[in-house]
């Protein structure tokens, strides 16, 4: 089995923070907080996190502040739930919570609840489990879950589940390792995986392993990295994970 070469690691993530001029960093930017997040979190993981310069990093977060309390993917852009978690989660690694007004971000993904308990992402409408899993997730960690109607929350979420045990966008959207990530996270947040047909969504899960070991997202498709991070986390938020080979 292959080794980690964690310094490679830790100079390419620190290298893409230098070309913001480069062509994939300019049509990328609008993602720039979800990035940030992505590559934080596994410098953390490496014991790396020091090689950052945390003051900058925040501060550029707080310029991506909306008034209406919701944080934009960087400085010009609109605020959108997603890039909220994400601004949420860096501050909560930083332990630089404190800097935010916690109840105007609170408020900004209140507004965003629809009566049927789905969650939009933005103002435009939008609707997607993985905004539901996002609100419940950054609440959860703003200690504000009381804040919106959870028990609407979890029951727009089983509605989204299928007769194969996964979930998807929306009701009766196709089954996808992404979303049953969201579904099963949101779902075990709130305390609900009680709701969950373990071994049937662990039976799908599993079957998304193909011969190289690798996983998918959905049947027929390639295995990609990615999709190893959403299948093994689902399978270990219903204790399954045991059921795929590890070879």
């Amino acid at each position: 089995m292959g080794e980690l070469v964690a310094e490679k690691r830790l100079r390419y993530i620190l290298s893409i923070e230098k070309k913001k001029d480069s062509f994939e960093s300019v049509v990328m930017e609008h993602l720039r907080m979800n990035g940030a997040y992505w590559g934080l979190t596994t410098l953390d993981l490496l014991g790396k996190l020091d090689t950052v310069d945390v003051d900058e990093v925040v501060s550029w977060i707080i310029s991506c502040h909306h008034h209406d309390g919701g944080f934009a993917g960087n400085v010009g852009h609109d605020p959108h739930i997603l890039y909220t978690l994400s601004a949420v989660q860096v501050l909560a690694l930083f332990n630089k919570l404190h800097l935010i007004d916690a109840d105007k971000v609170t408020n900004y993904i209140v507004s965003l609840q629809n009566e049927d308990g789905s969650f939009s992402g933005d103002i435009w409408g939008e609707v997607d489990t993985r905004f539901s899993y996002i609100a419940i997730c950054c609440l959860s960690i703003l200690r504000r879950l009381d804040r919106i109607n959870v028990e609407n929350a979890v029951k727009y979420i089983i509605s989204c589940k299928n007769m194969d045990g996964g979930f998807g966008c929306t009701p009766g959207g196709e089954s996808h390792a992404g979303q049953i990530f969201c579904c099963v996270g949101a779902l075990a947040i709130t305390g609900s995986l009680d709701l969950v047909d373990k071994d049937l969504l662990g039976w799908w899960l599993c079957e998304r392993q193909v011969k190289s070991g690798g996983l998918n997202g959905r049947p027929e498709k390639l295995p990609d990295v990615c999709y190893s991070w959403w299948v093994l986390s689902s399978l270990i938020m219903i204790d399954r994970v045991h059921w795929i080979s590890k070879g």
